[in-house]
C-alpha cells in the first residue's frame, strides 16, 4: 500500500493532469502515474471526497469514471501543476545532463539525445535562474570509452579476447582486465559485459559505463570448459554463502532495501519495521548503502561493520562544520 507521503504527492499532480486530459481512459492515465487500475480507482475515489471546507456537494471535487474515461469537475483550486522546488529541479537536470553525456550506443535510439537537449533547455526555462545556477555548478563528467559497446560486439562477433581498463567504484580504482566475452546482457537500462575474467579467475559482469578504454586483442577467446554467462534473470547482485553477513534494521522508509536486494532473512518488527540480513561481497558497498539510508535504517551487526559505518558518517558530518 502507498503511504500517505507518496500518495499526496500523486494526488496533487493527478488533479491537474485530468483537469487537462478530461476523458482520458482509466488505464491510460495508470500507465501515466505508474499505478494498477485498481490504484488509481482507489485515488480517484479519495479524489471524490476531497474539496473546499464546507464539504457540501457544491463544495467537493466531482470525479467519475463510468465507460472507462475519467471525467472531473469542480477542482479549479488546483488544477494548475505542481512546481518543482529549486532543490528537485537541480536534481533532475543534473540527471539529464548526466544522461546527456552517455556515449551515444548507450541510447536505444540517436534521437534520444535531441529529446533529451529540448527537455533540459524546457526544464532550465521552466525553473528559472536559480536550478540553472545551482545545476550548473556540478561538473557532470563520464569517463566511459565511447565505443566500448561497438568493441565489446566486435570482440564477441570475432571470438577474440579483450584488454579493459575497468573503473571499480568499490575499491573507488581503475583496474586493467584481460576478458574472454561471452554475451552483452541489459539489466535496468544498464548495459553489461558477461566475461571470463583472467584477473579475477572467474566469471564477472562488467558494466559498460565503467569501461575506460576496450581493446580487441588478437587473441583468440578461449575461456575455460563450463563458464556460463552470469544469469541476470533475478537481477545483477547476487551474493556469495562466503560473503559476509550483515543484519540491519529499517524504518517503513527504508523498507526498499528488501524488494531490491536479496535478503537471507525477512523479520516484521512492527509498525513497518523490518530486520533484514544480507550478504555483501564487499564491506564497503554495506557502509554506503548505510550512509545512504542515513535515519531511515541502521547496520546492527556485525558490530565492526556499524562501528565503521558510524565512523564514516562522522567524517561526512565533519565536512559540513565550519568550525576548525
Amino acid at each position: 500500500m502507498s503511504s500517505t507521503a507518496d500518495r499526496l504527492p500523486r494526488l496533487l499532480a493527478l488533479v491537474p493532469y485530468l483537469m487537462s486530459h478530461q476523458g482520458a481512459p482509466v488505464a491510460e492515465v495508470a500507465e501515466v502515474f505508474g499505478l494498477s487500475e485498481k490504484q488509481l480507482i482507489d485515488d480517484l475515489q479519495l479524489v471524490w471526497m476531497c474539496g473546499l471546507p464546507g464539504h457540501t456537494p457544491g463544495d467537493l471535487i466531482d470525479v467519475s469514471w463510468d465507460g472507462g474515461e475519467i471525467l472531473i469537475e469542480n477542482a479549479e483550486t488546483i488544477a494548475r501543476p505542481l512546481r518543482l522546488g529549486i532543490d528537485e529541479a537541480s536534481a533532475l537536470l543534473v540527471a539529464l545532463r548526466l544522461m546527456n553525456e552517455l556515449p551515444l550506443a548507450e541510447l536505444p535510439e540517436p534521437e534520444q539525445r535531441d529529446a533529451l537537449t529540448r527537455v533540459i533547455a524546457k526544464l532550465e526555462r521552466a525553473a528559472g535562474d536559480g536550478a540553472a545556477a545551482v545545476s550548473s555548478q556540478v561538473a557532470v563528467e563520464v569517463d566511459a570509452a565511447p565505443g566500448a559497446l561497438a568493441t565489446v560486439n566486435e570482440a564477441l562477433r570475432r571470438g577474440r579476447r579483450l584488454s579493459l581498463r575497468y573503473y571499480a567504484p568499490a575499491r573507488d580504482q581503475v583496474t586493467s582486465r584481460e576478458v574472454d566475452p561471452l554475451r552483452v546482457v541489459v539489466v535496468d537500462g544498464r548495459t553489461y559485459l558477461s566475461g571470463w575474467c583472467y584477473r579475477a579467475e572467474a566469471v564477472r559482469l562488467f558494466r559498460l559505463d565503467r569501461v575506460q578504454d576496450a581493446t580487441v586483442l588478437d587473441v583468440p577467446a578461449a575461456p575455460p570448459e563450463g563458464a556460463e554467462p552470469t544469469d541476470v534473470t533475478q537481477g545483477v547482485f547476487r551474493p556469495s554463502p562466503t560473503d559476509e553477513l550483515a543484519e540491519l534494521e529499517l524504518t517503513p522508509a527504508g523498507r526498499w532495501v528488501a524488494e531490491y536486494y536479496p535478503c537471507e532473512s525477512v523479520e516484521e518488527l512492527g509498525e513497518g519495521r523490518l530486520r533484514v540480513t544480507l550478504r555483501a561481497r564487499d564491506t564497503g558497498w554495506m557502509v554506503r548503502l548505510a550512509l545512504r539510508l542515513g535515519e531511515t535504517g541502521r547496520i546492527v551487526a556485525p558490530a565492526a561493520l556499524a562501528a565503521r559505518a558510524r565512523e564514516q558518517a562522522g567524517v561526512a558530518l565533519a565536512l559540513y562544520d565550519d568550525r576548525p
